[in-house]
């Protein structure tokens, strides 16, 4: 009778947590936020996912929806922008669009079109807004910028990072790092580091095809 009873509630419990782990996170998911809480000097968020690029033209969007990577590349981006301002400066950047490094192709046989493949057809793009404010309230910069690393398969990066975002990072890297860091011009004079650095807001985002090198070749990520 116990055994009876014991596997009776063991098949009660996988039933009731049956549809809770059928339900994975998706960045479609309309109970996610679109914004990331404000850290420092650099507030974050996004437009709807669904309109995204990446998901309205992927050959999978069952696959292209999984998981959480609009919130991973809005929080890398906000800790990459954030070492770049100025003391005082306060930045908003709105992700209106993303296309992540490859594609998922039908067609390609036995559970092959789960896999997203990555080829140098398929760069990593991202298309936002921002604004760069001083400590004053007043507007340094705003617009649209257009990121693409199209020589993203040059980079010669690590072979052991499997991170399944280090494409669209590394663009992110590069474009940002256009901008000097401050410790790097501390043997300026002091009024002239504070006006190379209003002058020249975040101006990572004024440029939109990061630089690269090495060979190129094609694979696949998750």
């Amino acid at each position: 009778m116990k055994r009876v009873s014991l596997l009776s509630a063991l098949v009660l419990g996988l039933a009731l947590s049956g549809p809770l782990l059928a339900k994975s996170r998706t960045v479609t998911d309309p109970d996610t936020p679109r914004e990331l809480p404000t850290a420092d000097a650099v507030s974050v968020n996004w437009t709807d996912p669904a309109r995204f690029t990446d998901i309205r033209y992927s050959g999978n969007r069952w696959e292209a929806v999984q998981g959480n990577w609009v919130v991973d590349l809005a929080t890398y981006l906000q800790k990459q922008a954030g070492k770049r301002l100025a003391p005082g400066q306060q930045m908003h950047i709105t992700i209106t669009d993303i296309r992540r490094a490859g594609s998922y192709e039908p067609g390609r046989g036995f559970d092959m079109d789960r896999i997203r493949i990555i080829k140098d057809i398929y760069p990593p793009r991202m298309t936002l807004t921002f604004e760069v404010k001083d400590a004053n309230g007043q507007v340094l910069a705003q617009g649209e910028r257009k990121l693409v690393d199209s020589a993203f398969m040059m980079s010669g990066g690590n072979l052991m990072d499997t991170d399944p975002l280090r494409y669209e990072k590394r663009m992110l890297t590069l474009a940002v790092s256009r901008v000097p860091p401050r410790r790097r011009m501390k043997h300026c004079g002091q009024a002239t580091c504070r006006r190379e650095r209003e002058r020249r807001p975040m101006a990572a985002f004024l440029h939109s095809e990061p630089r690269s090198r090495a060979g190129r070749g094609s694979g696949s990520s998750g």
